[in-house]
């Protein structure tokens, strides 16, 4: 039965007045919501694993935990966002990517602490529901869950008019992972020693945005199909690149326990993302140089007249996760990301820290 509500009755120019309304006159329209949860649940489905219990629809998702893979499971779990790397996407009307990015960045958060990507769940909020930009987001969740064999199990759409614009959207992710306890990455295997191996971003991720359409759109008032040669590419598809998973080529690595430690870096670049996997009495060294910044870092350093501490704490500057690596694993590490044909460098090492030293230090330029 279609929801339906009866407005108060009003006063208008001494007349009583008394209006039937339907949910749709408020601006929520619920054969649209209808159209648009039948997209949802077929891409959906298509990411749906032997844990899944039930289908898309109920009050709640089901998952069942398989006990006979996990000796002593330890749930991690974790919650995000795309940022306003949202407003490029609406912008270009081109909205997959940033659905891809939303589930690549809640699985490498959780993939720092060991775990595996069990199910993942999204919430969706716009002024007005729009059935193709729902698919669209859907379809790039999607895509990304049946990479990393996580199931898209469940979520929220939500149309509230008036909340937001016409053609704007909210989007978030919530990820449940596992990983036996016995291998559960917490940071206090990290020694004095260790090396520090990086594989690169494909750009700014999902975070710097902010900074980034400030000088892009409103220093320079570029567009978004305008075409820069210092980057080699459209600004928008540029901005749009998307956040890399890294578990794929990290799961044999984690799964013979040849890491101590990893660090997705995001907001707060990599000063405020590699300290919080290092134990106390220890540091990281890091050479600056030791690895080649994208073109879009280099050009938004030159528009905003950047210094190198600004950009390294707004911007991943290239590194999207940072490996530390017992000296004993580091040829077997380093050989199967080769075999992989994964990009790497290696950045620097772990030393013991001094009093009052700061936990990350840093030598050498960037490659600006």
């Amino acid at each position: 039965m279609r929801a339906r509500f009866v407005a108060a009755s009003f006063t208008e120019h001494g007349s009583r007045v008394t209006l039937p309304m339907k949910y749709a006159d408020a601006g929520v329209n619920i054969a649209v919501a209808d159209e648009a949860k039948q997209r949802i649940r077929h891409h959906a489905s298509r990411t749906f694993t032997p844990g899944v219990l039930g289908g898309i629809g109920s009050f709640g998702a089901l998952f069942a935990l398989d006990h006979k893979k996990w000796k002593e499971p330890v749930l991690v779990s974790s919650a995000d966002g795309v940022g306003t790397k949202l407003k490029v996407a609406m912008a270009m009307g081109v909205h997959s990517t940033v659905g891809g990015d939303l589930v690549n960045h809640c699985i490498n958060d959780i993939l720092v602490q060991g775990a595996e990507p069990l199910f993942f769940l999204d919430y969706l909020a716009m002024g007005k529901l729009e059935p193709q930009v729902v698919e669209q987001l859907v379809e790039g969740m999607s895509r990304s869950c049946r990479k990393a064999g996580c199931a898209l199990i469940g979520g929220e759409t939500a149309e509230m008019p008036g909340f937001y614009p016409p053609g704007e959207y909210d989007l978030a992710g919530f990820i449940v992972g596992v990983v036996d306890r016995k291998k559960l990455l917490t940071g206090k295997q990290v020694q004095p020693g260790d090396a520090l191996l990086a594989l690169p971003s494909a750009g700014l991720h999902t975070n710097g945005y902010s900074l980034a359409r400030k000088l892009i759109f409103e220093v320079e008032k570029l567009k978004s199909d305008t075409y820069v040669a210092e980057v080699g590419n459209k600004i928008g598809a540029e901005l749009l690149k998307p956040h890399l998973c890294y578990a794929p080529p990290l799961r044999g690595i984690l799964a013979k326990g040849w890491v101590s430690a990893l660090a997705h870096i995001t907001g707060g670049g990599i000063p405020g993302n590699l300290p919080r996997v290092l134990p106390s009495g220890v540091k990281a060294e890091i050479d600056l140089a030791s690895w080649p910044v994208p073109a879009i870092f280099k050009y938004l350093a030159k528009l905003g007249k950047i210094d190198t501490d600004e950009l390294l704490q707004s911007f991943n500057m290239g590194v999207g996760m940072i490996l530390v690596v017992p000296p004993k694993f580091v040829k077997s590490v380093e050989a199967d990301l080769k075999k992989r044909r994964e990009k790497f460098c290696r950045i620097g090492r772990i030393e013991r820290a001094e009093s009052g030293k700061s936990r990350v230090s840093f030598s050498g330029s960037l490659n600006l």
